[in-house]
């Protein structure tokens, strides 16, 4: 599973802690999704989406081989 975390967190200038902060995980744990070491449940999924305001969609897509 690709995402495009880390380009959103930078377009709004937001740390990792702070989206950690914002969707109630740990900053570790957003570096694993956003490295991809880590899937993420839906409920996480969605609540990121909703941080930036994208659908589920925009930010995460799977790999041919998911």
């Amino acid at each position: 599973m690709k995402n495009r975390i880390r380009v959103e967190r930078a377009e709004v200038r937001m740390t990792q802690q702070q989206l950690a902060d914002a969707v109630g995980v740990s900053r570790q744990t957003i570096h694993a999704v956003e490295t991809g070491r880590f899937v993420p449940s839906t409920v996480l999924a969605l609540k990121i989406a909703r941080c930036f305001a994208k659908s589920v969609e925009e930010i995460f897509r799977l790999d041919d081989e998911d």
